[in-house]
């Protein structure tokens, strides 16, 4: 189950050892969890949903425009913690995120993929870092998906 938390976002950024190593304005925060039997195609399905979600204003002021028509960027931050299990106890377990070598290769097939779907090369942290996001949240709007809930 892949799982994205969506932020749009008027503007987000990514701080790695004390400097910023990517920031976007307008546009789209994305933090990626990889669970550890996700597949390309969770991922195929994760980031069509993300590249064409519409929740930017219209004219009228309506959530119906996408990233595309407000020439928006994305910043991807892969982010493990998301795959956690809360159901025991009060200490979160992550034997159910995707051992590192997964997890990266799944989350460079999301950049990739998001780059091919929206013609542009989306920013990113480093996998398995220790960063600081920093966001203002436009709205705000923030849309949680899962490969697990496509229907």
């Amino acid at each position: 189950m892949v799982k994205a938390v969506v932020q749009r976002v008027s503007e987000a950024s990514v701080t790695i050892e004390g400097a910023i190593h990517s920031s976007i304005d307008k546009g789209l925060l994305v933090l990626l969890g990889v669970h550890k039997e996700d597949t390309s195609e969770d991922v195929d399905w994760i980031v069509r949903k993300i590249a064409n979600m519409r929740v930017f204003e219209d004219e009228h002021g309506l959530m119906n425009t996408d990233l595309a028509h407000v020439d928006g960027e994305i910043l991807v931050i892969s982010q493990f913690t998301l795959i956690a299990s809360t159901k025991k106890g009060n200490r979160p377990s992550f034997n159910e995120a995707a051992a590192p070598e997964l997890g990266k290769t799944l989350y460079e097939e999301a950049v990739a993929g998001l780059e091919r779907l929206t013609g542009k090369p989306p920013k990113t942290g480093i996998f398995a870092a220790d960063m600081k996001v920093s966001l203002v949240n436009d709205g705000p709007v923030t849309i949680n998906l899962d490969t697990r809930n496509r229907e």
